[in-house]
């Protein structure tokens, strides 16, 4: 059975994108997109844990992380549930999101239904950076964008 999820980013600034999601039975969630916009550069790329915008950004809450880890990147063996690691934006300002990952899913203890996309300004240092918020949110920077993951019709 295939699931299907979307999210429209939309920030304070220029920043905006759609992100979608495609879950087949238990597997990895395959997420693609596009995110414009950006400061050429790498950009932390997390789900937070809540589905609420009302504040903008910054009511989302932390990052998904439903096993109390640490942060870090998406190939290490702990880390957030949210924590996928960094796009590229190219020099025109767009970041092709091509990501596959085996730790969310768009069912189950760790569904990101309902939960928060966010694009962060900065490069998330995958918690390796040393500074004190690497080990928390990758001291990825501001909230550039974000937007409400919900389900999609499948077509």
């Amino acid at each position: 059975m295939s699931i299907k999820a979307v999210c429209v980013l939309r920030g304070d600034s220029e920043v905006k994108g759609t992100v979608k999601f495609l879950q087949e039975g238990s597997g990895a969630v395959n997420i693609t997109g596009e995110i414009t916009g950006l400061a050429a550069g790498k950009h932390g790329f997390h789900v937070h844990e809540f589905g609420d915008n009302t504040n903008g950004c910054t009511s989302a809450g932390a990052h998904f992380n439903p096993s109390k880890q640490e942060h870090a990147g998406p190939e290490d063996a702990s880390r957030h549930a949210g924590d996928l690691g960094n796009v590229v934006a190219g020099d025109d300002g767009v970041a092709h999101v091509n990501i596959k990952d085996s730790v969310i899913s768009l069912t189950g203890p760790n569904s990101i239904i309902g939960r928060t996309m966010v694009i962060h300004a900065d490069e998330d240092d995958l918690g390796r950076g040393g500074h004190e918020l690497s080990k928390t949110t990758g001291n990825a920077g501001a909230r550039s964008a974000c937007g409400v993951i919900g389900i999609s019709k499948l077509d």
